[in-house]
């Protein structure tokens, strides 16, 4: 256990490291960017636009690159992710306000998608019927293939332009008060949707695929054909001797998929304006924002972390050979 939780900590210090560094490098440092609006908004040097556009960021590009990096690693340790360039905001604010919303989409989309998967999985590998085994291929071959900002685009253009029947933008309408009131909880779970039908129909397929061949194996084993030489009943097999193996394997792929969803979400958050980490990591990339960009990383670089880790620590506990050894 100890060794896996400073193997994650130590992937974590790799991860930050890379990022910090990729951030500080990229093209359009932003007080050269304000630096140059001012010169040209109010006609005065280069240089005196540089120094107020310093002032204005609170960021000195000039610093060392390794005093930069353990001011922004003190910040981590003390809790302080320092203060937006863009938004004049404390980045752990903006982070407490937006990562609910991502938690919330990427939860919810991703658990249906496995559920959903794993049940149609299993059902097509039992009854092997070629018919729904060739409707899912020909629908992993098209929406598996597609990039669910696309699909976001499409169901956009059906359900709120042409039918006009679901929001296209942000979490929840300015009509409703904001508090735990069942108008606002239905408002928010209309206003959510698109983007997780947008994740669950390109991720879906993926899960049903898997489980299948996860049981189809599972069913050529020898206790498979021995409880059905006995007589159980088909619900018992299905239930204690094939989904219970056959699920395994896929706890894993599940972490994984949470930290791609979870990672991937600006494409689909900016699609729709909704307030979560992926939106303000867009907007922060495009702003040159180079404080809220490192706290935004941070917390996607946890979660994928803390998410494969809590799967070793479940799956010893899952599969009853790792528990005996």
């Amino acid at each position: 256990m100890l060794k896996k939780i400073m193997t994650a900590l130590f992937t974590i210090l790799v991860a930050l490291i890379v990022m910090f560094l990729v951030i500080q490098n990229m093209p359009g440092n932003p007080v050269d960017i304000m630096a140059t609006d001012i010169m040209k908004k109010e006609s005065i040097q280069y240089e005196i636009a540089y120094e107020r556009a310093k002032a204005i960021l609170n960021y000195d590009p000039d610093k060392p690159l390794v005093e930069r990096f353990l001011d922004y690693a003190k910040g981590i340790l003390t809790g302080d992710l320092g203060t937006s360039m863009a938004y004049k905001k404390s980045v752990s604010e903006i982070i407490k306000e937006a990562l609910p919303w991502t938690l919330f989409v990427a939860s919810l989309s991703l658990f249906l998608s496995f559920f959903v998967g794993i049940l149609l999985g299993i059902s097509i590998a039992w009854k092997r019927k070629k018919i729904l085994n060739t409707f899912l291929i020909g629908y992993q071959s098209i929406l598996g293939s597609i990039p669910n900002y696309i699909v976001a685009y499409l169901l956009v253009l059906l359900f709120s332009v042409s039918l006009g029947w679901l929001p296209a933008r942000g979490a929840y309408s300015t009509q409703v008060t904001v508090g735990f009131n069942l108008p606002f909880l239905l408002d928010v779970l209309k206003h959510a949707i698109l983007p997780v039908l947008a994740y669950f129909l390109t991720t879906v397929s993926g899960w049903v695929l898997s489980m299948k061949a996860n049981s189809l194996s599972i069913m050529g084993e020898d206790y498979i054909t021995y409880a059905q030489v006995r007589g159980l009943p088909n619900r018992r097999i299905l239930l204690t001797y094939l989904s219970k193996n056959a699920i395994l394997p896929m706890i894993t792929n599940l972490a994984v998929s949470f930290g791609l969803l979870f990672g991937g979400s600006p494409l689909i958050e900016n699609m729709f304006f909704y307030p979560g980490v992926g939106y303000f990591l867009s907007s922060a990339i495009s702003k040159r924002d180079y404080t809220l960009m490192q706290g935004m990383f941070f917390v996607i670089i946890i979660m994928v972390v803390a998410s494969n880790l809590l799967v070793e620590i479940m799956y010893k506990f899952l599969d009853p050979r790792l528990k005996e050894q």
